[in-house]
């Protein structure tokens, strides 16, 4: 998945730091977003999967107009545990990020039932 950093991705604008760069918090959901996409073979009609564990390094500044590429590697699977390594690359292919990201499979009905 293919992003171009805007004013909206900063720190400066999700009030995560007082920099014009690329977000963590906005690189992480980004990276999420790719294992979601990633874990949709791994999840069966009224089933999704949901985040539980981030373990990810931000490596590399990224200002406003710079392109990230996030992946989600197929995932190591374990009962209903997926675990996704993940990578951020900018546009020269230097990394931005690496780690890890978990992910379980859940019943969606259930899940949104047990919802206070």
């Amino acid at each position: 998945m293919r992003h171009e950093v805007t004013d909206d991705d900063t720190a400066v604008a999700v009030g995560s730091g007082d920099v014009p760069v690329l977000a963590t918090p906005r690189l992480i959901a980004w990276l999420e977003a790719a294992t979601l996409r990633a874990a949709g073979p791994f999840t069966e009609p009224g089933r999704t999967s949901v985040g539980t564990e981030v373990r990810v390094r931000h490596l590399r500044a990224t200002g406003v107009g710079g392109v990230v590429e996030v992946t989600a590697e197929p995932p190591t699977v374990s009962g209903r545990l997926l675990t996704f390594v993940v990578r951020a690359v900018d546009g020269s292919g230097e990394a931005v990020a690496e780690g890890e990201i978990d992910r379980v499979v859940v019943d969606r009905r259930r899940f949104l039932a047990g919802l206070p």
